[in-house]
């Protein structure tokens, strides 16, 4: 049976989902809980709303980082797409940081996945070197042909941005 945010979540635009979270405040708990579960279609929905909705660093996710990055691996690309997004967003602590870095590693070797989930994926792996400047060769070798080559130019052109001061 579908909870009240599961249905304005799914079936309304982003003012109507936002009004009814200012609203009724209780629920932005329920929508990161559904953010990282995977119970289609709520759950990327979920995770859309929030990263539209969240502050940067949101206190009140802070205590899912965790929780996100572990279930990363194992979500659609919508899902995992929205995902990448909130974490840019966030503060990761530095116990976190290596394993959001094997996962960000692994989305983007995957040529074959949706291009926003390997950008987005590309934008942590960019984020973390920046606080760890000994991966930089990493990334510079994760720019080889063999990652980029089906990627449209304007995506190039804003991972050869992303990557100025890095190496």
């Amino acid at each position: 049976m579908e909870t009240a945010f599961e249905k304005i979540v799914t079936h309304s635009h982003k003012p109507k989902i936002r009004s009814y979270v200012i609203a009724h405040p209780e629920v932005f708990e329920e929508a990161i809980k559904l953010a990282i579960a995977d119970k289609q279609p709520y759950s990327w929905r979920s995770a859309w709303f929030l990263w539209s909705f969240m502050d940067k660093n949101d206190k009140r996710i802070q205590k899912y980082v965790k929780d996100i990055i572990d279930f990363l691996p194992n979500r659609k690309d919508n899902q995992q797409r929205e995902l990448f997004k909130i974490l840019e967003q966030m503060e990761i602590k530095e116990e976190f940081e290596g394993v959001l870095f094997k996962h960000s590693v692994a989305v983007w070797q995957q040529i074959e996945k949706q291009v926003s989930v390997r950008f987005n994926a590309f934008k942590i792996l960019v984020k973390i070197a920046r606080k760890h400047l000994e991966l930089s060769q990493e990334i510079i070798l994760l720019t080889q042909n063999q990652y980029t080559e089906f990627l449209s130019s304007t995506v190039k052109k804003s991972i050869n941005k992303m990557m100025k001061g890095i190496g």
